[in-house]
């Protein structure tokens, strides 16, 4: 399985060839799906998810196709995927978005999908991948709507936890003191990654790409 774990999206040169390494194909060969769903309960400017295409679009893709899994029929989101080489999952809520993974159906089908195709997280689209979505850390520290977040399982991909945005002054609460205060007590592994670093993941194997700052708790 191929994942490429991302803070902000395909931010730099690095995060690029990170994903076409894993992709085995030139940008122009390369068919990709942008998941929207996470962001579809977020009020206000989506000026970062509109940041998020256009750097996809420098990218030169041979396609990008867009499916919400929770707007439109299995049919058709699921043809969409199955028509990429690259399956992006973009930010936003990612209880919501992980809520409909699993109410879609498409939990189940990922693992075989991911067989012959990439995965890629932005954000919340990443933060699923870990086993649950450790709803004391995220919820607090990303200061989100707790009404409607829930303690739910993840994809369990991989065996961290990934806390994107760090540093970004949109996320004030995102800063090394507070974040190394705050799971004293966890064992599990904690990437924390700023918008310009992400995680190379092959089999299971983790690797930071990075133009940026990152560290780990519990490693």
């Amino acid at each position: 399985m191929k994942l490429l774990l991302t803070s902000a999206g395909i931010t730099n040169k690095s995060i690029a060839n990170a994903l076409f390494d894993l992709v085995g194909k030139k940008p122009e060969e390369t068919s990709l799906v942008f998941v929207p769903t996470a962001s579809n309960v977020e009020v206000g400017d989506k000026e970062w998810l509109i940041d998020d295409l256009i750097n996809l679009k420098k990218l030169n893709f041979k396609s990008i196709d867009i499916a919400d899994i929770s707007a439109v029929s299995k049919e058709i989101w699921l043809s969409k995927i199955e028509n990429a080489d690259v399956l992006f999952f973009e930010g936003g809520n990612e209880y919501h978005l992980m809520g409909w993974i699993i109410k879609s159906g498409l939990k189940e089908m990922l693992p075989e999908l991911l067989k012959t195709r990439v995965y890629v997280g932005s954000s919340a689209g990443s933060m699923v991948l870990s086993k649950d979505l450790a709803l004391e850390i995220y919820g607090n520290l990303y200061e989100e709507d707790l009404s409607i977040a829930k303690n739910m399982d993840g994809l369990n991909f991989v065996d961290f936890y990934f806390m994107p945005h760090l540093d970004s002054p949109y996320f004030p609460k995102i800063r090394e003191k507070l974040i190394r205060e705050v799971t004293k007590g966890m064992k599990d592994k904690i990437y924390i990654v700023d918008d310009n670093s992400a995680l190379r993941v092959v089999d299971g194997n983790a690797e930071v790409v990075s133009e940026g700052r990152w560290f780990a708790v519990n490693e």
